[in-house]
């Protein structure tokens, strides 16, 4: 069973304190590989040391968008020098978030932008994530896409089914977290159940977005054997058969990465 976590934060408070126990666990319920999400610019030694010393974790490089505003003046040359580590497989996350405008939003896009050069230039995928930003995550894709093609998957899909379809229309891939356990999530489980086999990944987000049935709970990798599992009997299959897809999938976009 090749069940990958596509997302998680090993370097963030509730997982760092007690990362090699968290690896073991995840380990134990069958994940093979962690995919260590950047998110500030101080973050990155410290990810890209995490992906040297531990064999089935990647490192990616990227900028928040809570935190465009403390890297307005980030180049493409900061990410791209990072990016030529070996165990840096991925640019991001990166994107829009409006739901809590943390940064300003022209911030935000530019910055986006950036990522988006470095994602087209390296061959690296973006990772993307948006909230309540829709209509300019598409106009900006769109736009980038124009000048070139580059890989890239929407991250903790949350969207809706229109916005699901331009992006699989554009090439992404999309990620399913934890919240496609929640019981308020009806409108995203019909999403996913229908979502084309060969565009899909699962993701924990860990430390947050812990799924049923660890509500409430700190979410780390191991986690994801329960998305997986939720998935995998809302489309119909085996849990192993999804985390086999899943990890086929990972591994053909984030085509860097090997075990």
């Amino acid at each position: 069973m090749m069940l990958i976590d596509s997302h998680c934060h090993l370097n963030y408070k509730g997982l760092v304190e007690d990362q090699a126990e968290i690896l073991a666990r995840a380990r134990k319920t069958g994940v093979k590989g962690f995919l260590n999400i950047s998110t500030r610019q101080c973050e990155w030694n410290e990810i890209v040391a995490t992906a040297e010393r531990e064999s089935d974790v990647w490192a990616s490089i990227g900028i928040h968008p809570h935190e465009a505003d403390q890297h307005s003046d980030l180049g493409e040359a900061a990410l791209l020098e990072a990016a030529a580590n070996p165990r840096v497989i991925g640019i991001g996350e990166t994107g829009l978030d409006y739901y809590y405008d943390h940064s300003d939003r022209q911030v935000q896009q530019d910055l986006f932008r950036v990522h988006i050069g470095v994602a087209r230039e390296t061959g690296l995928p973006l990772i993307v994530h948006t909230r309540d930003a829709e209509d300019d995550t598409i106009r900006i894709i769109e736009e980038e896409m124009g000048k070139g093609a580059f890989p890239a998957l929407i991250h903790c899909f949350t969207a809706s089914a229109p916005f699901a379809a331009r992006m699989l229309e554009l090439g992404l891939t999309i990620s399913i977290s934890g919240i496609v356990t929640f019981k308020n999530a009806k409108d995203l489980q019909a999403i996913v159940a229908n979502l084309p086999e060969d565009r899909l990944l699962v993701e924990t987000d860990a430390p947050f977005l812990a799924p049923v049935p660890h509500r409430g709970k700190t979410c780390e990798p191991a986690f994801v054997a329960d998305t997986c599992a939720f998935v995998a009997d809302l489309r119909g299959t085996s849990k192993e058969a999804l985390a086999d897809r899943t990890g086929t999938n990972f591994f053909k976009l984030f085509s860097k990465a090997s075990l």
